[in-house]
């Protein structure tokens, strides 16, 4: 069974970014992999990776994006969209004293780390991508095909575009709230086919009201459990929702890319059960085209959607195969 490190092991810090302040979490020497979590997550999300990569030969570094945990939550609402997010990114590697790094993604992670590829491949030698698949940029305005997803009913991301409205809902009991949304997109606990599924709101309901309730999926801890709600009990949740509330100002700002593909040695790895990997099938079919540089590429059977807390060990496996191909590591002897 997998352990995960010893909180000693790892060194935090903070360093100077557009941001203002990002926070970090480093172990091990060697070249440099940054790791980029997703909603509604944070460094700790990478806390099995982080002594498996240190331990493989590399400088593992996983931050808090802007808006989460220890770094930064500027106000205004534009100041999460993804070209500042992907600033962030290229100032943290400099401010470790790198010039370049290899950088792996999860969820919103995975967005956040195929823009920086796109936008500073001489910064991002390589890319990891988890659960989300890389889609070029472009196609139609992101609100345009999420008000349509739904019918009846209304599309998770909708439901997160305006200011205050998921917050009302999941401030008050922040912990139970994350519970309900860890367990409802893992394997072990997400609704069984034919329940109402919990990536939809009904019309005047809460996502809340279709989490699984009582039962903690297998990869979460109370103690992690804890870690997580007091993260967002500190900051609120509004610095993360923000990212959503910036998709068509993304789409936007990254006009001048559309259908540009990822030409660095890239990884993708998905669960068969994770809805991001199921509804974005042709995404992962187009990969010859879109990353040409794909080294590898998986989906894991069984698997739900926090696939680096479900699978830790299988993730590790495939992230330190793929690493040592593109980014070979020097332990010392």
């Amino acid at each position: 069974m997998h352990q995960p490190t010893p909180s000693a092991q790892l060194r935090h810090r903070t360093v100077p970014a557009p941001a203002g302040r990002l926070h970090l979490v480093e172990q091990g020497t060697g070249p440099l992999v940054l790791l980029v979590h997703g909603f509604p997550e944070s460094w700790y999300s990478w806390r099995h990776q982080l002594p498996a990569l240190a331990a493989a030969g590399y400088r593992a570094v996983a931050l808090d994006v802007r808006g989460y945990g220890r770094s930064s939550r500027p106000s205004a609402p534009q100041e999460y969209r993804m070209r500042a997010l992907v600033a962030d990114n290229v100032a943290l590697v400099h401010a470790l004293g790198e010039e370049t790094a290899v950088i792996i993604g999860h969820d919103w992670g995975a967005n956040i780390a195929a823009a920086s590829a796109l936008l500073h491949p001489e910064v991002f030698r390589a890319v990891g991508l988890l659960s989300v698949p890389y889609a070029p940029p472009g196609g139609p305005r992101p609100s345009d095909i999420f008000g349509r997803m739904g019918g009846d009913e209304e599309f998770y991301v909708s439901y997160f575009q305006e200011p205050g409205r998921a917050e009302a809902e999941i401030e008050p009991d922040v912990r139970d709230w994350l519970a309900g949304f860890y367990a409802a997109l893992s394997a072990d606990t997400m609704p069984t086919q034919g329940k109402p599924d919990p990536h939809f709101v009904s019309r005047g309901g809460t996502l809340r009201e279709r989490f699984p309730q009582g039962r903690l999926p297998s990869w979460l801890t109370d103690a992690d459990l804890d870690f997580y709600a007091g993260e967002f009990e500190r900051t609120g949740m509004t610095g993360a929702l923000n990212l959503y509330r910036n998709m068509d100002r993304d789409w936007e700002d990254l006009a001048d890319l559309n259908g540009s593909p990822i030409r660095q040695p890239s990884l993708f790895i998905g669960g068969s059960l994770d809805a991001s990997t199921t509804w974005m099938a042709d995404a992962i079919h187009a990969y010859p085209t879109t990353l040409p540089g794909l080294v590898s590429s998986h989906l894991l059977d069984g698997c739900g959607h926090w696939l680096q807390q479900e699978r830790p060990d299988e993730v590790n496996r495939l992230l330190t195969t793929w690493l040592e191909a593109v980014s070979p590591s020097a332990p010392p002897r």
